[in-house]
């Protein structure tokens, strides 16, 4: 018997017994959805989960500092070295090349955290952890923008302004603003002026000196009122402020968190520009000096970000960095903590749905069944017309098979329609099929069918032909 004429017969089979086959097949249906929207809704909050570790410095990012001898006893150049030299284990130019050399590293790219105070009218804001970063980077990033955008290449030092910042202006006495009143500062951060101080630690001694901030100009007597020697009981003159344009502020309310919200970011090659102009051949607030006090030539970098190529290497990378005396860290923690929550729930979740479609297996092999008793002389005639026992069996397996692949297109698109609907209620992605359930569901479905329908069909084999044909 060809197989085109048995799945012929199957088909006749079950439209002759239409309501039948069609509370079977919504059986299945109801179970292939119940699994597949367990399922969606499990992915859906992995991959909430994996959103929220990006929020936070990426999955496939290794974030390093530079080393100490602690982390240097474990190196193989050993603590001595760290220790004989200062700046070994200082992150530079030549530690960005080492670590861009290693396999699986796609980007290595350095970050100077730097402070500064600004002010704007009444309002001043202290920078603490302000980010310089290589302006093709920030390019790179893609961050939305409220008003304005990234500097170009070039250009003077420009601040952009993550979309928090606000929040954190004081007034003239040091009050905080926003977190006092629930009001932010009456400071435009693209158009209003503000005065940029770097010298952090000049600017707050001329504060606790009784200066009151005023910056000292050339000529100025520094002299004590009754000629006493300068530095004698003489106010502590201010630094120079400088007024440094925005570029832009980055998009969000006062109550979206982003990755960036609540930084201020700038060109890092503009950055160490304005340094060589502010300070001049004396020490940089943040950075380190030689035991003469006098700064190192070079600017060292507070961190370096490494991009490596898949998340399963990211653990490798991490640790080979943490060998070399550097202090290395990333998400791998929190990502494999999430992919094993992740796991339990998408079981927890499909064991529930698969309830439904185990029902529904059980009424298959009743539909089954019934169509064998039903069917017994014609199976007696099939066997003395010479049909084979395995061509009897396949008949009914192929019936079961199309019970299946009904309920699982059906059931599969029920899903689909339920998703959107929590999604749209959520106004999120709650709910997410991946792309290889689509193809799974339904051949799930004719497997459980078939597996199913297996029982009655060695019973169909099983039947004498004479007792069948007997049969009334």
């Amino acid at each position: 018997m060809r197989f085109s004429d048995k799945v012929g017969m199957a088909w006749s089979s079950l439209w002759k017994r239409k309501l039948r086959s069609l509370l079977t097949i919504l059986g299945v249906m109801i179970g292939v959805a119940s699994i597949v929207t367990m399922m969606a809704l499990g992915e859906g909050m992995n991959r909430q989960s994996m959103e929220m570790i990006e929020e936070y410095g990426g999955l496939r990012t290794v974030e390093v500092r530079e080393g100490n001898n602690q982390t240097a006893k474990n190196a193989s150049s050993g603590a001595d070295n760290a220790a004989s030299d200062p700046t070994k284990l200082k992150l530079t130019d030549n530690t960005i090349k080492t670590i861009q050399e290693m396999g699986h590293v796609e980007q290595v790219y350095p970050t100077l955290e730097f402070q500064a105070v600004m002010q704007s009218g009444g309002y001043r804001l202290g920078i603490y952890g302000g980010q310089a970063i290589p302006l093709e980077v920030l390019r790179d990033m893609k961050w939305e923008f409220a008003d304005g955008g990234w500097p170009n290449k070039g250009d003077e030092l420009k601040f952009v302004f993550g979309n928090m910042v606000i929040q954190d202006f004081e007034d003239s006495r040091g009050n905080a603003v926003y977190w006092n009143t629930g009001r932010v500062a009456d400071v435009d951060l693209m158009k209003s002026k503000m005065f940029t101080v770097f010298d952090t630690e000049a600017y707050y001694a001329s504060q606790n000196s009784g200066d009151g901030g005023r910056t000292a100009e050339a000529g100025d007597d520094l002299e004590g009122a009754d000629g006493e020697a300068p530095g004698a009981a003489t106010a502590t003159p201010a630094p120079k402020k400088y007024m440094i344009p925005t570029a832009g502020v980055l998009a969000g309310s006062l109550e979206d968190y982003k990755e960036y919200s609540w930084s201020v970011y700038c060109d890092l090659e503009a950055l160490e520009k304005m340094y060589k102009k502010v300070f001049k051949g004396k020490a940089i607030p943040g950075q380190p000096v030689k035991k003469n006090g006098k700064p190192y030539p070079e600017l060292f970098y507070s961190k370096l970000s490494v991009i490596v190529d898949d998340v399963e290497n990211v653990e490798a990378i991490q640790k080979e960095i943490g060998d070399m005396g550097y202090q290395a860290s990333s998400n791998s923690e929190w990502i494999a903590q999430a992919k094993e929550q992740s796991r339990s729930t998408q079981a927890l979740l499909g064991g529930i749905g698969a309830v439904s479609l185990i029902v529904a297996a059980i009424g298959i092999a009743n539909t089954m069944m019934m169509s064998i008793y039903e069917r017994t002389k014609e199976i007696g005639v099939m066997k003395v017309l010479g049909c084979g026992l395995f061509d009897i069996q396949q008949l009914f397996l192929i019936e079961a098979g199309m019970i299946g692949f009904g309920g699982g297109v059906t059931g599969l698109s029920l899903s689909v329609l339920v998703c959107l609907i929590i999604n749209k209620i959520t106004g999120a992605m709650t709910a997410v099929i991946p792309f290889w359930m689509y193809f799974a569901a339904v051949v799930f479905a004719i497997i459980v069918s078939m597996l199913a329908g297996f029982a009655p069909s060695k019973r169909a084999m099983s039947l004498s032909a004479l007792e069948a044909i007997r049969n009334n």
